[in-house]
């Protein structure tokens, strides 16, 4: 038996070393069928790939393709691509407003209620123990998300302030399944186009010349923070409707230099008592 284990241990360490071997000559053979691809798999096919250039931002986008004959030639090329690439992190936070009265009959009407307002008031404060240097907190332009921002603006002293319509509610793509009340296509037709725009124009990595990372705030509502959410991760946007969203909650997305996108947390509602939790 001793025989038997030591010959055990001896094709143990082979096939360890043989395994090393056939590593190294997979991850520098240039041929495509032998490239480690995944550290973690060996042949996984992924049901769907991640889209290196979902900003349009990548730096291999932003340049000319050059035909390069000579290393001046690639030296030029290097230098432009470089100088294309991002090279701080670029953090977004999502709020949703607070509860607020749904039998408005005008927008105007549909304030926060005294809930609502606690709920803004303790997402403000939970904002504020975060201790991150935010860049800017850009609100909805309609009446429960520009009050539970002046909210939490007071917890945010000196955070510069910006409006933008282009975050109001709305429809952004039919969903599946679809499930809820019935709209017609109409709705779709206007709101989807527009929300769109708003995470093309707040969702990218960051240019080249911002050297720190930045934190943006921006203060809207379930359907366009569930839809953002879907593009962001590039989940298939039609699944919007099946996130949950808390009033005050915080939903946190970072976007790296190399277009990787993570995120924090989804809907977070733990600053909150239990008692004030609504999302209706």
């Amino acid at each position: 038996m001793p025989g038997v284990s030591h010959l055990h241990k001896w094709a143990l360490g082979l096939g360890a070393v043989s395994g090393a071997i056939f590593y190294y000559y997979n991850a520098y053979d240039n041929r495509d069928s032998l490239r480690v691809h995944n550290s973690w798999t060996t042949n996984h096919t992924p049901s769907m790939k991640w889209d290196h250039n979902w900003d349009r931002r990548d730096p291999k986008s932003l340049i000319k393709p050059l035909e390069i004959h000579n290393e001046s030639d690639e030296n030029k090329y290097n230098e432009k691509y470089e100088a294309k690439k991002a090279k701080a992190v670029r953090h977004i936070l999502l709020i949703r407003h607070g509860q607020y009265h749904i039998d408005g009959k005008t927008d105007a009407e549909k304030v926060l209620t005294e809930l609502g307002k606690k709920q803004a008031e303790a997402t403000g404060k939970r904002l504020a123990d975060l201790n991150l240097p935010y860049s800017l907190i850009v609100r909805s332009t309609m009446t429960r998300a520009l009050e539970t921002s002046k909210i939490i603006e007071k917890s945010l002293i000196d955070v510069p302030v910006e409006d933008d319509s282009m975050l109001i509610e709305g429809a952004p793509i039919p969903p599946e399944p679809p499930i809820g009340q019935w709209r017609s296509e109409k709705h779709f037709f206007q709101d989807g186009p527009r929300i769109e725009a708003a995470f093309r124009k707040y969702f990218h990595r960051a240019n080249p010349s911002q050297e720190h990372d930045s934190y943006t705030i921006l203060v809207c509502h379930a359907n366009v923070i569930r839809y953002f959410v879907c593009r962001a991760l590039q989940f298939p946007p039609e699944a919007w409707l099946r996130i949950g969203l808390k009033h005050g909650s915080i939903t946190w997305l970072c976007i790296f230099p190399s277009g990787r996108v993570t995120i924090f947390c989804l809907g977070d509602t733990g600053h909150m008592l239990p008692q004030n939790l609504t999302s209706s």
